[in-house]
């Protein structure tokens, strides 16, 4: 006992040292703007974006979602992940705590003396424990809890991020099946005008030239729509590959489905705010902190460490006949152990840990300012295709307007095919670009609703 008294004592002024362990800012300032500077979406008012697919009024879309979700090998992955920093959350808690061992051993030997052959049984337990004196294993517990909320936070962000895809395939497939009617449709109206053209021409009132450009202008359109109709084929076989749902099954659902437009959402908190709900954000800020308790743990380990041992056992010793029962027990070593030389081994670990820290900072700064980007790219898009949906509403309208009197004109022979054929043109420019409008709004909200979070709620998470 005076021998574990003058250890401890000893010891006690180490202890102290940890006061010099100086591991960098668990938390760094992130490259947040005061304002947003694009316009701010306020065509709805919609908070919960958690069960935003369930509010876009199209139950397919959900179920495509969830399929692609239970599928997704990078979901998948995160889970892996989530498990794998859970199970090394728990062994860096663990090394803070004793560790027991129990051993069983039988030995049976003849000591070539006066005593006759015998047989030795015994059982002990052992314990070891480190002394964290220097916060080094704490502090390794508290990267791993840092990693594991981290982790959490990823597999939010795997699912949003198969949500986005999802969503954003679907939606292009819908825009793809409404380019095919207008291709349908258009590749119809260059059929009767030829085969009109081709009447007038066998009555002698037109010109074989006439015919010819008739009928390449049926065979553009058709050709159009036999394009279009592949790349709609090819959109629904990438919805296969996302959400694994068979081929047949999938486009039964389409044709029965209902498309709709997606829902909007209102953002209009600061950007810091709203970059708090980013999983990704909150994923690298975690890696951040967990980096600099790695710089404090690999400070730790050039200070001296301090260990106890001790163990309790019963033994048997069979001889000659006669039992002899004997009970054991111990405290100790309690040993000191002082780094001397190590040929800078230490020292180069807390430079490698520090430099890792350094990489987590500008991480964390770099993932920031994407996430700044990503919604203000959003709010613009928003703001530029609202401000556009008008304008191309008018210019379609105009455009079908213009091509059906040009239509009735050239039936009627008081205009020609050439003035037909522009007129056609632009009235096909305008109804494809305001699909393509609708499309590119749609993809917008997509937008802003995954670079707005998702509706991941780090307080919720914890």
């Amino acid at each position: 006992m005076t021998i574990f008294r003058n250890l401890m004592t000893a010891a006690a002024p180490l202890a102290l040292c940890a006061c010099a362990l100086s591991p960098p800012p668990q938390r760094v300032a992130a490259p947040v703007p005061p304002q947003w500077f694009a316009s701010p979406a306020h065509n709805g008012s919609l908070t919960d974006l958690a069960s935003w697919w369930q509010r876009q009024g199209d139950p397919l879309l959900v179920q495509l979602i969830d399929a692609a979700q239970g599928a997704s090998p990078n979901v998948s992955t995160a889970r892996a992940r989530i498990a794998q920093s859970r199970a090394e959350r728990v062994a860096a808690g663990a090394a803070l705590l004793p560790s027991v061992d129990a051993g069983a051993s039988i030995i049976r030997s003849n000591q070539q003396s006066a005593l006759p052959m015998g047989t030795t049984s015994q059982a002990a337990f052992q314990a070891a424990w480190e002394i964290d004196l220097f916060g080094g294993r704490r502090a390794e517990r508290r990267a791993a809890d840092e990693r594991f909320v981290g982790a959490q936070a990823g597999w939010h962000e795997a699912r949003v991020s198969v949500a986005a895809e999802v969503a954003n395939q679907y939606y292009a497939l819908r825009a793809c099946g409404m380019l095919l009617a207008v291709a349908d449709q258009d590749a119809a109206s260059r059929a009767d005008s030829a085969r009109l053209t081709q009447l007038t021409t066998d009555a002698g009132f037109q010109s074989p030239a006439n015919a010819a450009l008739a009928r390449a202008s049926a065979a553009e359109g058709k050709a159009r729509a036999t394009l279009q109709r592949a790349l709609c084929d090819l959109d629904v076989k990438a919805l296969v590959a996302l959400t694994a749902l068979p081929e047949p099954e999938l486009r039964q659902k389409l044709i029965s489905a209902v498309a709709t437009p997606a829902a909007p959402i209102e953002i209009s908190a600061l950007p810091a705010d709203t970059l708090a709900q980013r999983p990704d954000v909150f994923n690298a800020e975690r890696e951040v902190a967990a980096a600099s308790f790695d710089v404090g743990s690999a400070q730790s380990q050039r200070y001296p460490r301090l260990t106890l041992q001790g163990s309790v056992g019963a033994g048997n010793l069979r001889s000659g006949g006669v039992n002899t029962t004997i009970d054991t027990w111990s405290i100790g070593p309690l040993a000191l152990t002082v780094p001397v030389f190590d040929a800078g081994a230490r020292a180069a670990n807390v430079d490698a840990a520090s430099a890792r820290y350094d990489n987590a900072v500008v991480t964390y700064r770099a993932v920031a300012r994407q996430a700044v980007r990503e919604v203000e790219d959003a709010l613009v898009t928003l703001h530029s295709t609202a401000g556009r949906s008008g304008d191309a509403q008018v210019a379609l309208e105009g455009y079908r307007y213009s091509f059906r009197a040009t239509e009735d004109l050239y039936k009627n022979g008081l205009a020609s095919l050439l003035q037909l054929e522009d007129a056609r043109r632009t009235y096909l420019a305008a109804e494809i670009a305001l699909v393509n409008l609708q499309r590119e709004r749609n993809g917008a909200w997509i937008a802003l609703y995954r670079a707005a979070g998702g509706g991941w709620n780090a307080a919720a998470a914890n």
